[in-house]
């Protein structure tokens, strides 16, 4: 898996499922594989500075099947409690089968290089000075990250630490119960989870293969943060201006978390649900986790949907960074550079625009992303109000019993205060 995150770019979350299948690993095997495999994705940077230091050289200067065996030994040795020995045994072994036994002597020597120093002790030598980039080594971020999140979290930048640790920790999975189906009582009792802490329709499992449960299988729960949970909730509660018409719409619906969740209260109602994605593949995603709901989805560009205006209530969960939810997507840190945040700006802006155009006087639009960033959340919604002439809602009233998610109008949700994905949401209305 390793390998072909670093050679094809391919996604960890979608490539380890396959290999857990097909080399047939379950249970306790399974776990402690993808805990190698994951952690090593998040943890990059900082392996990849001891790596460095214990070779004596640049990590561009060593091979890259040699690299993927001492990220993952280096892991073992400084993040697990797998003992020294068989870390640094399995790790030669397999060097010695594919790369002979000159390149298993220069693994050896590098892991126990590494091995001479505790986690702290590596942090205190190779750390740099600065507060923040001393938080985003040690629990292995970018440093342009971590002062995101520190510019996110503003007069409680003291919070960092706390931030970047649930960010770096292996998180629980959520479940959603599909309302009309299953309740989130139910769902718990089926799955032997436990009934969330917001959301009315969350459940937490500890781990396992969500795939495998009858409810999921069946389709009346699907995985689903319970953050991005509150976001489509939120837009059911927030208070038009006239009566709810129930056209509804959700104009970045791919992969279909959302537009299920709304579906399904829609249903409730008798309302419908438009759903808008402008790849054909995630439409067909969309589809499928829509399947017997009142939503009809339109392959479309959001910014040009075609689609007739009049919508009581519209979804915007625009394209973003997915810094909130770097636990979920272990090697993205890595990936993501200051340089993507400029274009995507540039898109929020252009479908919440969008957006505002499709929904009649009275209507509301909640914007929402999976990142804390300050420019792609509060600068985009304060730069909608002041160009649309908008009228922000106090988000906080539409998150009822959820604590502590800011000073307003809008609410950022955060993993080490909820348990959730780092999500912004901001509701508008228009005017009449």
């Amino acid at each position: 898996m390793l390998r072909a995150v670093r050679e094809r770019d391919a996604y960890a979350n979608l490539v380890l499922p396959a290999l857990l299948r097909e080399r047939g690993l379950s249970g306790r095997d399974a776990a402690l594989a993808t805990e190698l495999a994951y952690g090593a994705c998040r943890s990059l940077g900082l392996l990849d500075a001891v790596i460095a230091e214990g070779a004596g050289r640049s990590i561009e200067e060593i091979d890259g099947p040699l690299l993927d065996v001492l990220r993952l030994g280096v892991y073992q040795l400084l993040r697990t409690r797998i003992g020294a020995h068989a870390a640094v045994d399995t790790s030669v072994a397999l060097t010695r089968a594919e790369a002979g036994a000159g390149k298993a002597g220069f693994v050896n020597a590098v892991l126990r290089r590494a091995g001479e120093k505790t986690p702290e002790q590596w942090v205190e030598a190779l750390a740099p000075a600065d507060p923040v980039g001393r938080l985003a080594f040690e629990y292995a971020h970018p440093v342009w990250i971590a002062q995101a999140f520190a510019d996110a979290l503003g007069a409680r930048a003291a919070e960092l630490g706390a931030v970047l640790a649930a960010d770096d920790a292996r998180p629980l999975v959520h479940l959603v119960a599909r309302p009309g189906d299953i309740t989130a009582e139910e769902l718990a009792l089926v799955t032997g989870g436990e009934e969330g802490r917001w959301s009315p329709y969350a459940v937490y499992l500890d781990g396992g293969d969500p795939g495998k449960l009858e409810p999921v299988r069946e389709g009346m729960a699907a995985v689903q943060d319970e953050g991005s949970q509150l976001v489509a909730l939120a837009l059911t509660r927030a208070e038009l201006h006239g009566p709810d018409g129930g056209r509804w719409l959700d104009l970045c619906a791919g992969p279909g978390g959302k537009a299920a969740l709304l579906g399904a209260i829609a249903s409730i109602d008798g309302f419908r649900v438009d759903a808008v994605e402008p790849a054909a593949h995630r439409a067909e995603l969309v589809r499928k986790a829509v399947r017997d709901l009142p939503v009809d989805v339109h392959v479309a560009d959001g910014r040009a949907s075609g689609l007739t205006p009049g919508y009581d209530r519209i979804l915007v969960d625009a394209p973003c960074t997915g810094l909130g939810a770097l636990r979920r997507r272990p090697e993205a840190r890595w990936r993501r550079t200051p340089a993507d945040v400029r274009e995507l700006v540039v898109l929020q802006r252009e479908l919440l625009t969008a957006a505002w155009d499709l929904l009649r006087p009275g209507g509301v639009v909640v914007y929402s992303t999976c990142s804390p960033h300050l420019p792609e959340t509060v600068s985009i919604v304060a730069d909608a109000a002041r160009r649309l002439g908008a009228e922000q809602l106090d988000t906080r009233e539409l998150l009822p019993g959820v604590t502590d998610v800011g000073d307003g109008p809008g609410a950022q949700l955060w993993p080490h205060r909820h348990g959730t994905d780092a999500m912004f949401l901001a509701a508008l209305r228009k005017p009449r």
